[in-house]
């Protein structure tokens, strides 16, 4: 996981991210090699799937994260992404992933994972009450996905003593799901995604019905 002192906070997998970005760097080098040596239909197929492969890997593992902001906590995973205001905020907790409860529903986070199988069983047990021993605990002792749990409850806690009222009108941290929230999550699927994701796909279209 990552974060910044002051302002808000980012959570995320380090692990996923710099295999993520592997992945890029050698799908750049195939991509120049098919630019300078391909020339039959087959190297457009090639860098067209290059091209729609580094999108799906920035949707889903580059682009997941979780910000815990002044307004409440920015939840964004592959293909949807939630505001949970800190007023709907009634517990974090993790099983195989981080989850956030709220009046509503319990929405989980698709890059703070539990990897440890062990650990798993461990919070499965004890899943049914709102209870974790963990919170005063050595942060260096903890589990990455653990300290990010407990780091967002004590926002929680924080940010409930000193709410902003008010519709949202400033998304730059909060993100699009944001605009408008009161007191209830939301939930969206970004522009972003939509675009990221179906140019590559009507790029390869093209190219399978062109080329």
């Amino acid at each position: 996981m990552a974060g910044s002192d002051g302002g808000p906070t980012t959570h995320y997998s380090t692990s996923s991210r710099v295999m993520a970005m592997g992945w890029v760097v050698i799908a750049v080098l195939l991509l120049v090699d098919v630019v300078l040596r391909g020339q039959d239909r087959m190297a457009w197929v090639a860098g067209a799937a290059l091209v729609l492969s580094v999108a799906v890997v920035y949707v889903v593992w580059l682009r997941p994260r979780v910000v815990s902001t002044e307004r409440g906590i920015r939840m964004v995973n592959p293909l949807r992404e939630t505001f949970v205001p800190w007023a709907a905020v009634q517990w974090v907790d993790v099983v195989d992933v981080l989850r956030v409860h709220t009046p509503e529903r319990v929405l989980r986070s698709w890059p703070l994972r539990e990897t440890k199988r062990a650990k798993v069983r461990e919070n499965m047990r004890r899943e049914s009450g709102y209870l974790d021993p963990d919170d005063d605990k050595d942060p260096t002792q903890m589990r990455p996905v653990d300290l990010a749990a407990r780091d967002l409850r004590r926002d929680a806690e924080r940010y409930k003593t000193r709410p902003l009222s008010g519709p949202i009108k400033e998304i730059s941290e909060e993100g699009p799901a944001a605009l408008g929230a009161e007191d209830r999550p939301q939930t969206m699927v970004p522009i972003e995604v939509i675009v990221v994701l179906a140019v590559p796909l009507l790029l390869l279209t093209a190219v399978f019905l062109l080329a």
